[in-house]
């Protein structure tokens, strides 16, 4: 059994005042043929600040909440987003703008600029979206629907 994986940017977040998006290296960019024909895409990405031994061997934590109306108790990482994990691998589901060349312009993005992207994957409803879902009653604030 292999115990490691070897992982490749594909490209890398880029942001200013105005725009958010991932510049795709050119070696991948056939890969992004008809990927314009998606309103979103899901964004896999290597979290690069937290890619060190102490974030990377964190078990437990808290889950972090904006306007949490009761305190998440420690958990195990794997029921948190926290950026500290084994495998430092981010996603983001974002609404594609626009593709210029090998710019695929997004409306936002949690990474920070230049951070690695390592996929890119074409958000499908039907697959990706699931409606009756069960969370902790700390993640209330986080069961509202994202309005474009």
């Amino acid at each position: 059994m292999i115990d490691y994986f070897e992982i490749v940017p594909v490209g890398f977040v880029r942001k200013d005042k105005e725009e958010t998006w991932i510049e795709i290296l050119e070696k991948y960019k056939d890969a992004i043929l008809y990927l314009d024909r998606f309103s979103h895409i899901i964004t896999l990405w290597w979290i690069s600040e937290k890619d060190n031994e102490n974030d990377r061997s964190t078990l437990q934590g808290k889950a972090m909440i904006r306007n949490a109306t009761k305190e998440p108790p420690i958990s195990g990482i794997f029921a948190t987003r926290a950026p500290v994990r084994p495998n430092p691998i981010g996603l983001t589901i974002v609404k594609l703008l626009k593709i210029e060349e090998n710019k695929i312009y997004i409306d936002r993005t949690d990474a920070f600029d230049n951070t690695p992207v390592i996929d890119i994957k074409p958000y499908i409803p039907k697959s990706d979206c699931i409606l009756n879902t069960t969370l902790p009653d700390y993640f209330k604030p986080l069961t509202e629907k994202r309005i474009e």
